[in-house]
């Protein structure tokens, strides 16, 4: 009885997982503009939302790392990559000079309130998630050189 329990557990923990739906959170442009999670994951169909911070070194090497080879991604799935700064009051004014300084061709949002980050449950950046459908089907959290590539062939899975 007890295997049977623990079977169906792991089996509904599977399946629950790639049903998870994006959570529905209100952020900002650059230009404070508001969008909805809801509207960007409803617009397309695959999409990266990755949240990082400006004091964050492992969330910069991600975004490099990722915009070397953003154009490629978009090219062989049509995904949009979000970028989604977690920066509070105190720090979110290095935001816009750090992304002058940068050549990122993606997305740039702003969870100001950290409601983002509280609707993942994450306490660690970068943390990044592809939705398809709305539907999150990957998580990760952190990052070394080379995860872009784990990252792409995560993508790959996902894309039509």
């Amino acid at each position: 009885m007890k295997t049977k329990i623990i079977t169906s557990l792991i089996i509904f923990c599977g399946f629950s997982y790639g049903q998870e739906m994006l959570p529905d959170v209100e952020l900002k442009t650059l230009s404070n503009t508001s969008i909805s999670t809801k509207k960007i994951a409803s617009e397309n169909e695959l999409i990266i939302i990755s949240l990082w911070a400006t004091w964050c070194v492992p969330c910069k090497n991600e975004l490099d790392a990722v915009s070397d080879l953003y154009q490629d991604w978009i090219d062989e799935t049509n995904v949009v990559y979000y970028a989604v700064s977690i920066d509070d009051s105190r720090t979110s004014s290095r935001i816009k000079p750090m992304i002058n300084g940068k050549d990122w061709d993606f997305e740039i949002l702003l969870d100001q309130n950290s409601d983002l980050k509280r609707a993942f449950g994450i306490s660690t950046v970068p943390y990044t998630v592809i939705v398809k459908d709305q539907k999150v089907v990957y998580k990760h959290v952190g990052y070394t050189p080379g995860y872009e590539e784990e990252l792409y062939t995560e993508l790959l899975k996902y894309s039509n």
